[in-house]
């Protein structure tokens, strides 16, 4: 099957404020920036680990996320560690990030796997989890996944 071949490369994203979402991907949540650039009056901005490129932010956008809008529902990091996810969740609580749940909370009832829920400056949904170790978190749902309706 070819869909074996596919892995995500980066993904880009359309913001309102270039400078305020640098501020929090670069600032808060620790990526480096690879580049940035201007084309006519739109800017835009690499960014990456270090070593790859993650992310990219296009200053498009007229408007901040719309969740009723068909395309992007949650963009998903994942974290190396429990530990690491609650300094995550540290860092955003300190930024003022608007959270989807309170603290981490596992994927489903039961499940090992969970995370932390939150907002970008525009709105765009995001996660940052571990695919184990939350095993003592609550669900805040009994039927629905936690990164679904938020």
């Amino acid at each position: 099957m070819i869909t074996k071949t596919l892995r995500t490369g980066h993904v880009g994203l359309s913001v309102t404020d270039l400078d305020r979402s640098l501020a929090f991907y670069r600032d808060v949540l620790g990526f480096t920036v690879a580049g940035e650039g201007k084309e006519g009056d739109s800017r835009f901005a690499f960014l990456g680990d270090g070593e790859r490129l993650l992310l990219t932010l296009w200053e498009q956008a007229g408007r901040s996320f719309d969740p009723s809008r068909a395309g992007l529902h949650h963009l998903a990091f994942e974290a190396d560690s429990v530990e690491r996810v609650r300094e995550y969740e540290t860092a955003l609580k300190a930024y003022g990030a608007d959270f989807a749940h309170d603290g981490l909370v596992a994927h489903r009832e039961g499940s090992a796997s969970g995370g932390i829920f939150f907002h970008d400056p525009d709105g765009t949904r995001l996660e940052i989890s571990v695919p184990t170790g939350a095993e003592e978190a609550p669900a805040p749902s009994e039927t629905a996944p936690t990164c679904g309706f938020f």
